[in-house]
């Protein structure tokens, strides 16, 4: 296994500019929810469509990138779709000073930097394939994964103060800055990118993506971890704005104390993350992969126990650490497996089918849990999701694969 340096400068760069970001996201997480329910007084129904409907259209944004990212030089891609997370963010702020920010324009820009994170993440894994070895992937990961974390304890505070000393769309700034940074970052990581090969009549097809979900579904062991995945992060993402309203709303949570509760439990993150490597070299990725898969499932359902003042806070704490140290064990190991499963040809197309079906079912059931929370409540329906999330374990993959690596025949549907 390769040691830190060996990964390269420009792997340095690219990992310098995914820490930038994260710092901004983490910075500026909840952001949105806050300005809506604190600036535009919106309730349970109005956070939920926020999240959703902007995850659903960005997702049909996307659908028609992924093919055309495939076929197009990764590092141009990714500069591109961190400018126009930058513009798109720059505008909240700009709008608030002039007092003139609605509720529509923080759909809208959710839209746009939905759209623009599916690419993104399609576009990175393929570009970090054309960096490294696959040996040397989950090394990445876990550095990616251990970055995630560190920025997690650092972020949510720091946000917390200064959305109290600057107002509520400080963050937002910082966010929209960080993404610059981000695309500087990228730029500098240099190299001779090959222009990746078109078909055999030099076009980018509409049918392309279904290619995308066409390899995944035709791979028995890609299979059932792509509806886990989509399931699992679905129902956890559902309830964050249910939970941004209990906590911020109904149980009288400060934002700094809405922070604390998600960024300490990140030392969970970090720990997990160190733990990847070993536990894939003493019990193997597919052990490793089910059982932190398996156990991430076992935490939310605590959260329909929140109760208001300190033992609430602590509750959401515990919550949160063990969920985000099996899930920070399971991030870099999935995202290595899933790489590895996947020929370097149809890397852009498959996690492109493989984000917009994740960002379209927690566009469906964040849509279905706020009406839920409206006609049930926000704990009541937080503890429908939790019940549901200790099914998901059901559809990771039984078997181990004979082989890491995918064959690169596959049913293309062209």
């Amino acid at each position: 296994m390769s040691k830190g340096h060996r990964l390269g400068r420009r792997f340095g760069w690219l990992w310098g500019a995914y820490g930038a970001s994260a710092l901004g996201t983490w910075l500026a997480f909840g952001a949105f929810p806050l300005i809506a329910v604190q600036v535009l007084h919106a309730g349970p129904a109005e956070v939920a469509a926020l999240s959703s409907v902007s995850a659903a259209v960005g997702a049909v944004i996307a659908v028609p990138l992924g093919p055309w990212v495939e076929f197009r030089r990764k590092r141009p891609v990714l500069v591109a779709m961190d400018l126009a997370r930058f513009a798109a963010l720059l505008t909240i702020p700009a709008a608030f000073a002039l007092g003139a920010l609605t509720f529509l324009q923080l759909l809208l820009v959710s839209v746009v930097v939905g759209a623009a994170d599916i690419t993104f993440r399609a576009a990175s894994g393929a570009y970090l394939k054309t960096l490294l070895t696959d040996e040397d992937l989950l090394l990445a990961n876990a550095r990616f994964e251990s970055t995630t974390w560190a920025t997690t304890i650092i972020g949510p505070p720091l946000g917390g103060a200064a959305i109290g000393l600057l107002g509520p769309v400080a963050t937002v700034v910082a966010d929209a800055v960080s993404y610059l940074l981000s695309a500087l970052g990228i730029r500098a990581t240099g190299g001779n990118e090959p222009l990746p090969e078109r078909g055999d009549d030099g076009s980018v097809r509409a049918g392309g993506l279904l290619d995308g979900w066409r390899y995944i579904l035709a791979d028995a062991t890609l299979r059932p971890l792509f509806f886990n995945t989509a399931l699992f992060n679905g129902l956890v993402m559902a309830v964050s704005p249910l939970l941004a309203v209990l906590m911020l709303g109904r149980l009288g949570f400060a934002p700094w104390q809405y922070g604390l509760a998600f960024a300490a439990p990140a030392i969970g993150g970090l720990l997990g993350a160190r733990l990847a490597r070993p536990l894939v070299t003493r019990f193997g990725q597919h052990q490793v992969l089910v059982a932190s898969g398996s156990l991430r499932a076992v935490w939310p359902l605590g959260l329909a126990l929140l109760g208001p003042g300190t033992g609430g806070l602590l509750l959401v704490m515990g919550v949160e650490l063990g969920l985000i140290l099996c899930c920070a064990v399971f991030n870099p190991v999935h995202a290595t497996f899933r790489l590895q499963r996947t020929a370097t040809e149809r890397v852009a197309r498959t996690l492109s089918a493989w984000a917009v079906t994740n960002k379209a079912m927690t566009a469906v059931l964040t849509a279905v849990w706020g009406v839920l929370g409206s006609l049930l409540g926000p704990r009541t329906a937080i503890g429908l999701a939790g019940v549901l999330l200790l099914a998901t374990p059901l559809l990771l993959p039984r078997r181990a694969p004979a082989r890491l690596s995918r064959p690169e025949a596959a049913p293309s549907g062209t």
